[in-house]
């Protein structure tokens, strides 16, 4: 018998191959297996996705039985079980300015003097906030070893802004606190965390595109390509946050500064409160505001004089309007989009490289509108003008239900915006680091490049 007819007869007959003979029976079974199989399969996957009703500003995808709001049954913040876990299980290290050679001038300046209540304001304020809530946490482990992730503080937006270190010195500064840390080295930085709070994300980190690519940037900016060459924003890696708004603003998810208007006891359809800027669409803005006053409060405002809001009076103005405009300036992200759900207006993007927070679980068509910057114009106001008081009223509760995410508050309350960002941190853990610096041997024992073990590193180590 030939080799094909041998082959053939594996299949199709013979005593001393009956344990791999396949008859009808056996046909049968496969199909009936693949077809369980595939049942199986599409049963999981609707255990495990839940589709969102379209009424709900919260994608929350979860086993949970109440999917589509911000709450669990048990009042705790709700949030999507696929890529993040059940539960928040993170062990973060924080180091101290006092360990590491350098951050201390990232945090006060060159001479000491920059005091952290003075960075606690402005668009600054969550370098600072997010640090002490870090330093608070349950979730903070003072053993290296144990740590999931590393935050490195600094405030170095507000020394910067205060004099305390020029960019030269920053960036050299950066410099010399990475080779202090012998675990950024161990994983190449991916388990590190900084935050950029401004418009110039990393940037402010001349060299950030050599030594933080691979770390976890904690930034509200997504966008800088307009100025930059390269944006530091990376979605796969970094996560966007919210603006510091006015504490004052969003003092436990209400104000204490002005309360909101019913909407028919508001002057305008629409209000822009900004400087231009010299921006295409900010002066865009105070022109149609000067065609349309009775429909636009756009007026040119400056940093400092006579045309300058207070900060009362800017709020009080802000709430006076339906729909609260944000076009970029600087750069793509703007704090008026945060300030309106406090204020209650609907917020009106018109910044087309704007990244926002949490966009696993906010779906942001219910509480906000992205317009074209290309269509800044009468239309524009058509539009808004034609979206009903009972569509508003519904875009103003749901942000309503939302805007506690933007409150950098303690983890302890119910929903906060370190809340969300622990979460969204919990997704980037991964269980094994390692970088080109990194070797390992037979014991389970980590080296560098001279074989040195990880434990004996010495620093300031060399740069990568």
């Amino acid at each position: 018998m030939g080799s094909l007819s041998r082959g053939r007869a594996l299949f199709t007959g013979g005593s001393h191959h009956q344990n791999i003979v396949c008859g009808r029976a056996h046909q049968i079974g496969a199909i009936t297996l693949i077809a369980a199989t595939f049942l199986l399969t599409r049963a999981l996957d609707r255990l495990y996705y839940f589709p969102i009703p379209s009424s709900s500003p919260l994608s929350v995808v979860s086993g949970e039985p109440s999917v589509g709001t911000l709450f669990l049954s048990s009042g705790s913040l709700a949030w999507p079980h696929r890529g993040y876990g059940t539960s928040l299980s993170l062990r973060i290290y924080v180091y101290e300015e006092s360990e590491v050679d350098g951050l201390r001038e990232l945090m006060r300046g060159r001479d000491g003097k920059i005091s952290v209540e003075s960075c606690l304001k402005g668009q600054w304020g969550t370098q600072v906030k997010i640090h002490h809530l870090l330093l608070k946490s349950k979730f903070r482990t003072l053993k290296k070893e144990e740590a999931d992730l590393f935050f490195v503080p600094s405030y170095v937006k507000c020394v910067r802004m205060n004099g305390g270190l020029n960019d030269k010195e920053i960036n050299q500064t950066y410099v010399k606190v990475l080779r202090q840390m012998p675990y950024f080295h161990l994983s190449g930085g991916r388990d590190h965390v900084f935050v950029f709070p401004s418009g110039a994300g990393a940037h402010l980190f001349r060299a950030w595109a050599i030594f933080l690519n691979r770390s976890i940037i904690l930034t509200p900016e997504g966008d800088r390509t307009d100025k930059r060459p390269i944006s530091s924003f990376h979605t796969w890696k970094d996560i966007i946050i919210p603006g510091n708004v006015d504490d004052g603003l969003t003092t436990f998810y209400g104000s204490r500064i002005v309360q909101p208007l019913p909407l028919s006891k508001r002057k305008y359809l629409a209000n822009f409160l900004g400087r231009a800027q010299g921006k295409f669409g900010r002066l865009q803005l105070l022109e149609l505001g000067k065609q349309y006053p009775d429909k636009l409060e756009s007026p040119e405002l400056q940093l400092t004089g006579p045309n300058k809001l207070g900060r009362v009076e800017y709020f009080t103005h802000l709430r006076n309007a339906k729909f609260c405009l944000s076009p970029r300036g600087e750069s793509s992200w703007t704090l008026r989009f945060y300030e309106s759900f406090f204020v209650e207006c609907v917020p009106v993007i018109l910044s087309d490289q704007v990244e926002l927070p949490f966009q696993n679980v906010i779906d942001y068509t219910l509480i906000s509108i992205k317009w074209p910057s290309t269509q800044i114009g009468p239309q524009l106001l058509e539009y808004l003008e034609s979206i009903p008081d009972g569509a508003i009223e519904s875009m103003i509760a749901r942000g309503r239900e939302v805007r506690c995410l933007w409150v950098y508050v303690s983890e302890s309350e119910a929903c906060s915006a370190i809340l969300g960002i622990l979460w969204e941190l919990q997704r980037k853990v991964r269980r094994f680091h390692q970088s080109a610096e990194t070797f390992w041997l037979h014991n389970q024992s980590f080296v560098n490049g001279d074989l040195v073990e990880f434990q004996r590193w010495r620093t300031p180590l060399p740069l990568p």
